[in-house]
């Protein structure tokens, strides 16, 4: 049976409500000439105490009402007033300011009504009016007091955010360098083996000597690896997609893999930032599954929401949620990639057997 789960808010509120229904019926009672509609006042107008997160001006509408309707029968003191200030506060606190100071309005009538020109009632209610304007005042710097916590709370979240996105850079940076150098030397090296084969070949074709298919070997093997080599460097200083997640699913096809995509949201163009991570974390999630899944169907599905892309890559494959996979060099570049970004990532084994590839990227990241 499902029902609404009840939370310590949930506790609090209803403790609220008790807490000031007590007080009243206890005046109430020590008043001595309160009838069962006068308890009955009391018991809705604290009860609705306890709904003022949900609903402040229907509360505050309730128990204005029924503390009127209470004073106008009893002609109660002025501890009668507490729900009614209670109510007040709360919908100054979310904003209402004008219902608020209305609610106290009304209540204020009513109790004036109860003694037109009493020096006696005048000075209660004027006791009241201050109890009223304190309600809205507290409930107004509340307010103010729980935005600035939340924007303090924005402003320490964003400044861990940039940080992490700084020190990516600079690792990324440094890749970057490390990459270079060995582009450098291992060029110049692969070159120079390069150049000494070619003069081999050249002078046994120039003695007309039979050249040595190892020779041959070594040379191609040579000019291949210095190409491989500048292909690499030129994709690490683009960093740029090279395709679309549709033709990595196509290209996954054509080499075998079960693979199918379903886009589904309101599909549009997407921050470069963001369409790159796409790109590479399709790219991932299809070799990870093309190395370790085995025959295993992969799906791959891209949910285009309001404030969010949600990516989700699945396969049918062997992987055991007890024995997950140690994260290597593919799945922390990835991570890192959706961190960057402020997303979230997870990947690891299904419980119904497989592997999973899931994250979810904000679009509201610049390009």
């Amino acid at each position: 049976m499902s029902g609404i789960p009840v939370t310590r808010r949930h506790l609090a509120d209803a403790a609220l409500a008790v807490v000031v229904g007590a007080l009243v019926l206890t005046s109430a009672a020590l008043d001595g000439d309160a009838t069962p509609l006068d308890y009955v006042l009391i018991a809705l107008s604290c009860a609705a105490l306890g709904f003022y997160r949900a609903a402040p001006r229907a509360v505050l509408a309730v128990t204005a009402l029924t503390g009127a309707a209470y004073t106008l029968h009893a002609e109660p003191g002025t501890l009668a007033a507490l729900p009614v200030i209670g109510a007040v506060h709360t919908a100054a606190r979310v904003g209402h300011r004008a219902v608020a100071a209305a609610g106290g309005g009304v209540y204020l009538a009513a109790y004036v009504a109860t003694g037109p020109g009493s020096r006696e009632v005048l000075e209660k209610a004027a006791l009241l009016a201050g109890w009223f304007l304190c309600a809205v005042i507290t409930g107004l710097a509340d307010r103010n007091w729980q935005a600035y916590l939340r924007q303090t709370e924005q402003r320490a979240l964003e400044a861990e955010r940039t940080r992490e996105e700084a020190a990516l850079r600079r690792a990324g940076e440094e890749r970057l360098r490390i990459a270079r150098e060995l582009h450098d030397s291992l060029t110049h090296s692969i070159s120079i083996v390069k150049l000494q084969a070619g003069v081999a070949v050249h002078l046994a074709r120039k003695r007309g000597e039979e050249v040595s298919a190892a020779l041959l070997a070594i040379q191609e093997a040579s000019g291949e690896a210095m190409r491989e080599l500048r292909s690499t460097l030129e994709v690490l200083r683009t960093d740029e997609p090279t395709g679309t997640p549709a033709l990595l699913v196509e290209r996954a096809r054509a080499a075998g893999l079960a693979a199918e995509l379903t886009v589904t949201g309101h599909e549009r163009p997407l921050p470069s930032t963001v369409d790159r991570a796409v790109y590479r974390i399709v790219q991932e999630a299809l070799t990870n599954a093309a190395r370790h899944a085995g025959q295993a169907k992969v799906s791959v599905v891209l949910d285009h929401g309001d404030e969010e892309l949600e990516i989700r890559v699945e396969d049918d494959g062997n992987a055991d949620p007890e024995h997950p996979p140690v994260p290597g060099i593919g799945l922390t570049g990835m991570r890192e990639r959706v961190t960057a970004l402020g997303g979230t990532l997870h990947a690891g084994p299904r419980e119904e057997g497989g592997f999973a590839v899931r994250a979810r990227l904000p679009l509201g990241v610049g390009s």
